[in-house]
């Protein structure tokens, strides 16, 4: 009897392996189907796209392109119209990012209190947000127009000049065009800090205000330090989201006047469906991925160290 347990022992850890191995092999089959699509549409354009910054390739060039090395970066670094992109894209990025979360946290306070018809604000604060970048783009074409807008006429009725060319003024074009990204992007910071607002403790706003704390010191000591994870958080990704832009400003003035508001995705495609140097394209397209991969790894990184430290 001994010498069959110890039998039905020894047997036991072949027993279990054959089942899970079974279920490794059913996950496998079960994942397949779904991962080949993403490796057909997402992996291999990346991996093609990629490897065009390396060749000769136009829009016009017949069979396969040939392959050049690292000349189209060589040409890229001293692409001056390029890194000004790069420049006019950071300054979108920061001025936006800071627009739309000092607007989206403005409104999440006002949302937060016991406001009267506060269904009707939520609606409004977040209407930006049920509409595509397309109708957005429209609606302030309209808005920004220099005979017909209302915000000439506006400016007529105060006093000041009426006879602003918004969109298609060197001057004008690049603070009109970050008014509206301001304006487009603000609702998702404001549902985001409104969430992380009503997730503060009463008690904790209750015992600064029993410490003598007046609300600008209960904002600074309290209401600040519990969101602060949610502010790194969109403040990061919204940066990312709005140096890579693209859709608003292409309808709102395709980067212009001039290239005053050329950002890098944009001046990308310019490069490579208009002047249709394809090459050259992609590796501009390469650089903005690199350069995102590093913004993303920083933010992931800040993400660990945060929930280490808690």
């Amino acid at each position: 009897m001994i010498i069959g347990m110890k039998t039905r022992l020894e047997r036991s850890p072949r027993r279990s392996r054959a089942p899970m191995q079974g279920t490794r092999l059913e996950t496998a089959a079960l994942v397949l189907p779904s991962l080949i699509p993403v490796l057909v549409l997402s992996v291999a354009p990346l991996i093609w796209g990629i490897s065009l910054a390396f060749t000769d390739a136009t829009f016009l060039q017949k069979g396969l392109p040939n392959f050049v090395g690292v000349e189209n970066f060589e040409v890229l670094a001293d692409y001056s119209l390029f890194w000004r992109s790069f420049g006019v894209g950071i300054l979108w990025g920061v001025v936006v990012t800071a627009g739309q979360f000092l607007l989206g946290l403005s409104l999440a306070l006002l949302l937060n209190t016991n406001l009267r018809l506060r269904g009707l604000a939520r609606l409004l604060a977040l209407l930006p947000w049920a509409m595509p970048p397309v109708v957005i783009a429209i609606i302030w074409q309209m808005i920004y127009s220099p005979t017909r807008g209302p915000l000439n006429w506006l400016l007529g009725q105060v006093g000041l000049p009426s006879d602003i060319n918004w969109l298609g003024d060197f001057t004008w074009a690049l603070p009109a065009v970050i008014v509206v990204g301001i304006w487009a992007g603000m609702p998702q910071n404001t549902v985001t800090l409104l969430a992380g607002l009503q997730q503060i403790p009463k008690e904790l706003i209750e015992a600064a205000e029993i410490d003598g704390a007046g609300a600008m010191r209960r904002f600074v000591s309290v209401t600040l330090p519990s969101l602060r994870p949610i502010i790194v958080s969109i403040t990061s990704l919204s940066f990312i989201w709005n140096f890579n832009s693209f859709g608003l400003v292409y309808v709102l003035t395709q980067g212009g006047p001039g290239t005053s508001t050329m950002l890098p995705m944009l001046f990308t495609y310019v490069e490579a469906f208009k002047s249709r140097d394809i090459a050259l394209a992609a590796a501009m397209g390469d650089v903005i991925m690199l350069v995102i991969i590093v913004l993303l790894s920083g933010y992931l990184w800040a993400q660990f160290r945060e929930r280490r430290q808690s």
